[in-house]
């Protein structure tokens, strides 16, 4: 769904202009705040967000929405969005808030709901809540004697900690493991190189000095050459790269080499159904994911199922079908077992739990399969339709011709951004990217004459 407000994650834009003003994250607070009511209780809100400058008034904004609507909000700060997840069921909360755009910019900015049970919301409740956002909302609101107070709840780094230290056995150690970990100056910059020290690796952080305006800012899971270069410099064992909100990962290898999701979940999947953990007979994924992947899984008579791009909705396949691993190539990885949303940082300590029961290099393990030639460009666009433009449609046909059976053509506009996305795979890196260049100077020249 794509709706006025709801994207595929979340609402997200720029910071103080629509649909990421003050106003809206408060009648959003009213319209969510009202949409969970159930029962007599003293309805509560866990609340956090990452490291934005922005975060304080869309934080403020939210607080006073879901106040006039007579919930009680506990405020967690600067935290990861997988500990918000955790937290809303851990704290018995009737929905969570989690004020992020992820591994956006800083000037941009986002909000993520959570149900009761930890999972971000349907399409059908996104739009119940967007359809009561330009309805007259004040006349459903508490009364004076029912408004909702709000408090700042301590501990909470520490609960997410302990949590994220339980998906490993009591008995494994990181001793001996160099760790450098990249927190994006973002909401992870705290926890993460606390629980890694705490398990036991000798830990190198960088990027934990946010300032409001430094989030991803050439660094984090989307600009991963900085901690490439600590890795190779401190001669680390491993690097993790998170983003702004801690819900992605990427990994880099003792050589500097990037470990993308796929490879990730490749790694896990192949762990845990050695093991006999793995779930459903199979992986899930997005449409982004590489032919690769499949066909690693295939050789293990394990199935990818594909589904539309957004870790939202990989989760609803798992939970549809029964499957425990799951994730985007962009580094959201979901584990079931443990998690309901992606979580970075859980991630990446399957992956070093793979490390310590084989005793081998990442370079090693990390490897599983060699990609198809794959080819992402964004056309960025200012308004209109052009993927329904017919000499666009025509340049796709065109390339999916091209492409046959031994490759994939993905074309999708962005959820977060103002971005057509082109993505094309196959056997033939060079087809691929006359195909790909085609169709963005296509899109590019609709695009010019819009």
């Amino acid at each position: 769904m794509a709706g006025q407000y709801f994207g595929t994650d979340g609402i997200r834009g720029r910071a103080n202009k629509f649909p990421m003003t003050a106003e809206v994250a408060m009648r959003v607070g009213m319209a969510a705040g009202l949409s969970f009511q159930r029962g007599n209780h003293r309805h509560r809100v866990v609340l956090g967000k990452d490291t934005r400058l922005s975060g304080y008034m869309i934080e403020n904004a939210m607080v006073s929405g879901l106040c006039a609507a007579g919930m009680d909000v506990f405020l967690l700060g600067p935290i990861p969005t997988p500990a918000v997840a955790m937290l809303v069921r851990s704290l018995r909360a009737d929905i969570g808030v989690m004020i992020s755009a992820s591994h956006n910019p800083y000037y941009d900015n986002g909000i993520k709901l959570f149900g009761p049970d930890g999972y971000k919301l349907s399409d059908e409740i996104e739009e119940r809540i967007e359809s009561m956002l330009d309805k007259d909302i004040e006349l459903a609101l508490a009364d004076s004697d029912g408004l909702g107070r709000a408090k700042r709840v301590d501990g909470v780094h520490d609960r997410y900690i302990e949590f994220a230290k339980r998906t490993l056995p009591r008995s494994m150690s990181l001793s001996g493991l160099r760790i450098v970990v990249d927190c994006a100056n973002g909401a992870s910059y705290k926890v993460a190189p606390e629980a890694l020290w705490e398990l036991g690796a000798e830990v190198v952080a960088i990027n934990v000095e946010p300032n409001g305006f430094n989030i991803n800012k050439e660094c984090g899971s989307t600009h991963p050459a900085g901690l490439q270069k600590k890795v190779h410099e401190v001669r680390a064992d491993i690097g993790i790269a998170l983003d702004g909100d801690a819900d992605r990962v990427v990994i880099v290898d003792e050589n500097g080499a990037i470990v993308d999701g796929d490879q990730i979940m490749a790694l896990i999947a192949e762990s845990w159904h050695q093991s006999g953990r793995l779930a459903g007979g199979g992986v899930v994924s997005t449409v982004m994911s590489n032919l690769g992947l499949e066909r690693f899984l295939g050789d293990m008579k394990l199935q990818l199922h594909r589904t539309k791009v957004g870790d939202r909705y990989v989760v609803e396949h798992m939970r549809a079908h029964g499957l425990n691993v799951g994730g985007e190539q962009s580094g959201h990885i979901v584990l079931s077992d443990f998690s309901t949303t992606g979580d970075g940082l859980v991630s990446a300590l399957q992956v070093l739990a793979c490390i310590k029961r084989q005793n081998r290099p990442v370079s090693e393990l990390s490897k599983k399969f060699e990609p198809v030639p794959q080819l992402l460009k964004n056309v960025r666009i200012s308004g209109g339709k052009p993927l329904e433009e017919a000499p666009v449609k025509a340049a796709i046909e065109e390339g999916r011709n091209r492409l046959g059976k031994s490759g994939r053509l993905v074309i999708r506009p962005s959820g977060t951004e103002p971005l057509i996305r082109v993505m094309a795979e196959g056997d033939d890196p060079q087809l691929v990217e006359t195909v790909v260049n085609d169709i963005v100077g296509i899109i590019s020249e609709t695009r010019s004459a819009a």
